[in-house]
């Protein structure tokens, strides 16, 4: 889609210096023009132009008087949050959720739309645009507010192009959907890969911040890692870092989506978990599980197990701990290779945190190498179910924020 159909407020606040101010705004608002300045190393009449620039477009307002050092008190600014809002989508393998977020991240609305079993990427682009128009129909805001529009899409993306390249638990390849919703919409659109968005999210808003190193884990019915390396997103050179549910930890073990055996996703993803308790159960192991789902073992699932497990069921709880262990022999590889100072666990796994969680940093604290290494910091995500959809509205907000040359920028 050519630049100049996109909104006039995107590329207003896109300029390297007016991100630059926007930026330390977001972050240390509210701010004098003095204090930018001087943090920014931008001279004080630059600042004061830009800054007219975007109170004119009430990208920023002006706040209480701050505390002053001798003389007249300095007036302070901050974003105007309801001025500007992106629309974030997560597209997973059952459902698709949408939201609709301030430039603050708050969450302002969200719909579930469930995804179809007999799937086209053709089938799916209309359900994403019918979850964007349901937003839009509804008329929260006025349309011209709406920024952006971000995508996270499991398995593999082509960051550049918006593709979708391979999504390996919808068995679908090659969709355009940057393409296909900017030609909707005539809005800027962004697509990364689900766990990758994540970590930006968390970076941005969540337990990520203010560190430059750390690892997002979505575990659902997938396995992915959004790596964060000196504050940035790293992508790899093909966009496929992070793609830990496929190590191998068994290559004779169960086959798995991606057509390998053995890898990490097939024995700690929900759908993974749901498969071991069944089979325990056609063997003989006693649990509440059939009870609760209608003496219908092929309904059991990861949701059921937590519930399960909340109950009190021992199989449930040991397959959950089992899961958390096979994770904790992932993080371990992770932490072997990258290091990284925090590993933040997100997804529907992780939700089951208190059966999940112990398994995990006992497994660690035995397999890894050293004694710093044994104590990385695990912790779950404050986001829960909304972090891939928090994710995909920072990928717009990275944009707008962020200059060419900032740590906030996605890297290679």
């Amino acid at each position: 889609m050519d630049k100049n159909m996109m909104t006039g407020s995107f590329q207003l606040m896109k300029s390297i210096n007016r991100s630059l101010i926007l930026n330390i705004i977001r972050e240390k608002g509210p701010i004098s023009r003095a204090e930018i300045a001087k943090v920014t190393k931008l001279t004080p009449p630059t600042v004061s132009n830009l800054v007219k620039e975007l109170l004119e477009d009430d990208i920023v307002i002006e706040r209480n008087l701050g505390e002053s050092s001798g003389g007249r008190k300095p007036t302070m600014l901050t974003l105007n949050s309801d001025k500007f809002f992106v629309i974030g989508l997560d597209i997973g393998s059952h459902d698709l959720k949408v939201i609709l977020s301030s430039i603050e991240g708050k969450i302002i609305k969200k719909d579930i739309f469930p995804i179809p079993e007999i799937l086209t990427n053709d089938t799916l682009l209309s359900l994403m645009k019918t979850a964007i128009y349901s937003i839009k129909n509804e008329k929260i805001i006025e349309d011209g507010r709406i920024i952006g529009i971000g995508v996270g899409m499991h398995g593999i993306v082509n960051v550049e192009k918006g593709i979708s390249v391979f999504a390996p638990n919808l068995k679908l390849q090659n969709i355009h959907i940057k393409q296909a919703l900017e030609q909707e919409f005539q809005i800027t659109v962004k697509v990364e890969n689900d766990a990758r968005a994540m970590g930006l999210g968390e970076l941005w808003f969540g337990s990520g911040t203010g560190i430059d190193s750390f690892v997002c884990i979505n575990v659902g019915r997938g396995v992915g890692a959004g790596i964060i390396i000196n504050g940035r997103l790293y992508h790899g050179d093909h966009f496929i870092s992070g793609e830990i549910g496929h190590m191998a930890i068994d290559i004779n073990g169960p086959k798995c989506t991606c057509g390998n055996n053995g890898c990490l996703q097939t024995f700690t993803s929900g759908p993974a978990i749901a498969d071991y308790v069944k089979d325990e159960i056609s063997r003989g192991q006693a649990s509440i599980l059939p009870k609760l789902a209608g003496q219908k073992i092929e309904n059991i699932t990861g949701e059921l197990i937590y519930k399960a497990a909340l109950e009190g069921d021992q199989l449930s709880i040991s397959a959950l701990a089992q899961a958390g262990r096979y994770i904790g022999i992932g993080l371990t590889n992770l932490i072997h290779i990258i290091n990284p100072k925090r590993i933040i666990l997100g997804g529907g796994v992780s939700n089951a945190k208190e059966f999940v969680l112990d398994s995990v940093i006992e497994t660690v604290n035995q397999r890894a190498l050293t004694k710093e290494a044994k104590q990385t910091e695990i912790i779950v995500s404050k986001f829960g179910k909304d972090a891939t959809a928090m994710g995909a509205v920072t990928l717009i907000l990275t944009e707008i924020f962020s200059a060419k040359g900032t740590k906030t920028a996605a890297s290679h």
